[in-house]
C-alpha cells in the first residue's frame, strides 16, 4: 500500500523555479519535491535515493499529445522502453495512451509482461533473433527493419507459415547532425534504402507499410527533423508510386532534448531547449505541406523518451566529505556517482542544497564515492560550503540513469514515485547482497574456500 506522509504545513515549503513547484530557484534550497520533504524522503527510504513524479511524468505525456495531435490528423506515442524501464514508469504512459516501443527481446518480454498487446508494440533495434522474431509475428507486433539480415530472416519466418506480414523499415538520413547514426537502418545517401525498397516489393511474404527514422538523440535544431521528414515524405511517395505500397504510418522516433535550468555541457547559459510544440511544428508541418493533398495521410508516430521521463525524476545523495582541492577550489564527495548517473558523462545537471547552507555559492566539484578518479558528477556546481551530512538534489535525471545504472562497488538505491494526493511509493527495492548474487553458480570444489584459506594461515602461523 502507498504511503501517505503527514506533512506539517510549516515544512510544506514549494519552491517556484522553471518546472513549477518541484524546482528551486537559484536563491534557495530545493527542500521538496511535489511538495514532500527531502529529508522525510531519505529517512524513511535512504540516500542516495531516486525520486520521480507521477504528475509531472503524466503532464509531460499530455502536453506532447497536446502539441503533435492538434497540428495533424492521427499521432501515437509509443513510450521508449530503454529510456527507463520500470514498470511503474511504463504504465504511467500506457495508462496515458502510449503504446510500447522496444529494441531488445529483454524489453519484448516487460512489454508483454505488462500486458501490453502484441499489436501494441513495435518491435526496433539491430539486434533482433530469430525466436523474437517469430515471436513478434505470432503477436502481430509493428516489426521495424534494420538492416537486410533482418529481411532475410522475417522473409523466412513468414514463408514457412506462409502468411504475408507488415513492415517498416527504418532509413538512415543525414540531417546535419555530427556524428551521423551511420550505424542503423537502411542509408538514403547511397543506394541500400533503394536496394531494400526494390527487395521488399519483390517479396512474396512481406509488404512494405511503414517508414521509422531516429537522426540522433538531444536534438536541439528542429530544422533537422524538417530535412529528415522531407526525405521520409519523398520515399514514401516514390514507395506508393512506383512500387505499389500503401503506407499507412511514418514513424520519426524520437531524439528530443529535455530541459535544465543550467543546460548541457554543449550550450552553457540561455536556456534554448524547443519545446515540444516547436518540434511538433517542424515534423508536422513538413509532412502535411510535402505529401501530396491526394494522398493517403499516414499515422504518425513518435517514440520520444528523454523528453517525457527526464524532467519527472531526481536524485537526492547525501555528502560524505567536503574540502578543498590544491587549487583552492571547492570539491564535496557524495554517495551517488556515475555509477548510478551514465549521463553525466554530457549533462550538466541542476545540483541544489535540500536545506537552507550559509555562504556564497561557488563552483564546486561533485565527486561520487567510487574509486576511480573519473566519477565526477558535476565538475562546476554554484554551491554554498558544503559539509558531511548535508544533502544534495540532482536532476533532471529520469531519462536513462535508471536503465544504464549498475552496481559497481555500491548497491543501486531505491526508486519512489510520488503520486498527485501525497504518496509515496517504492517502484523499486534498494538492492541487497541477495539481489546481486541471485544469479550466480558456486562450484561445488570452491564452497569450501574460506575454511581452508583459514586453516593454510593458521598452519602458517604454528
Amino acid at each position: 500500500m502507498p504511503r501517505k506522509p503527514y506533512i506539517p504545513p510549516t515544512i510544506q515549503k514549494v519552491a517556484n523555479g522553471l518546472f513549477g513547484k518541484n524546482v528551486a530557484t537559484s536563491d534557495g534550497p530545493c527542500d521538496t519535491i511535489d511538495s514532500i520533504p527531502v529529508d522525510y524522503l531519505t529517512s524513511q527510504y535512504g540516500s542516495p535515493l531516486f525520486v520521480f513524479s507521477e504528475e509531472t511524468l503524466r503532464q509531460q505525456y499530455r502536453d506532447a499529445c497536446r502539441a503533435f495531435s492538434s497540428r495533424y490528423p492521427e499521432v501515437q506515442f509509443a513510450w521508449s522502453y530503454k529510456t527507463n524501464y520500470l514498470k511503474a514508469i511504463c504504465n504511467v504512459f500506457h495508462q496515458e495512451g502510449a503504446i510500447a516501443e522496444v529494441v531488445s527481446e529483454f524489453e519484448y518480454e516487460k512489454a508483454r509482461a505488462a500486458d501490453v498487446a502484441g499489436c501494441d508494440i513495435i518491435l526496433n533495434g539491430p539486434c533482433k533473433s530469430r525466436p523474437l522474431l517469430q515471436q513478434a509475428v505470432d503477436d502481430g507486433a509493428q516489426i521495424q527493419l534494420d538492416h537486410f539480415r533482418d529481411i532475410e530472416q522475417l522473409e523466412q519466418i513468414a514463408a514457412v507459415a506462409n502468411t504475408t506480414v507488415e513492415v517498416g523499415i527504418r532509413l538512415t538520413i543525414e540531417t546535419g547532425l555530427e556524428p551521423a547514426w551511420s550505424k542503423f537502418g537502411f542509408s538514403c545517401e547511397s543506394d541500400e534504402a533503394e536496394r531494400a525498397l526494390q527487395r521488399l516489393a519483390d517479396s512474396r511474404h512481406l509488404q512494405l507499410v511503414g517508414l521509422h527514422c531516429h537522426i540522433g538523440t538531444f536534438v536541439l535544431d528542429t530544422n533537422q527533423y524538417r530535412r529528415a521528414v522531407e526525405r521520409m515524405a519523398a520515399f514514401a511517395v516514390r514507395a506508393t508510386q512506383e512500387f505499389g505500397c500503401t503506407i499507412k504510418y511514418i514513424n520519426t522516433g524520437g531524439g528530443f532534448a529535455s530541459r535544465s535550468t543550467l543546460h548541457s555541457q554543449y550550450l552553457p547559459g540561455d536556456d534554448v531547449t524547443p519545446s515540444f510544440d516547436d518540434y511538433a511544428k517542424a515534423i508536422c508541418g513538413t509532412l502535411l505541406e510535402q505529401l501530396p493533398p491526394r494522398m493517403h495521410r499516414p499515422k504518425l508516430y513518435l517514440e520520444t523518451g528523454r523528453a517525457l521521463v527526464d524532467q519527472a525524476g531526481y536524485l537526492i545523495t547525501t555528502v560524505l566529505d567536503a574540502r578543498l582541492k590544491d587549487d583552492d577550489s571547492r570539491a564535496a564527495i557524495v554517495d551517488a556517482g556515475v555509477n548510478l548517473l551514465c549521463t553525466a558523462a554530457w549533462h550538466r545537471f541542476n545540483v541544489w542544497p535540500a536545506q537552507e547552507l550559509p555562504g556564497d555559492s561557488d563552483a564546486t566539484t561533485i565527486y561520487g564515492p567510487l574509486c576511480m578518479n573519473i566519477d565526477v558528477v558535476c565538475s562546476a556546481a554554484p554551491l554554498p560550503p558544503l559539509s558531511p551530512g548535508d544533502q544534495l538534489v540532482l536532476h533532471p535525471v529520469g531519462a536513462y540513469n535508471i536503465t544504464q545504472s549498475m552496481q559497481f562497488i555500491m548497491y543501486r538505491p531505491a526508486v519512489v514515485m510520488l503520486g498527485s494526493d501525497g504518496e509515496v511509493d517504492v517502484i523499486r527495492e534498494r538492492e541487497q547482497l541477495g539481489h546481486v548474487e541471485a544469479l550466480e553458480c558456486l562450484p561445488e570444489r570452491l564452497q569450501s574456500g574460506n575454511q581452508r584459506m583459514g586453516t593454510t594461515l593458521a598452519s602458517s602461523s604454528q
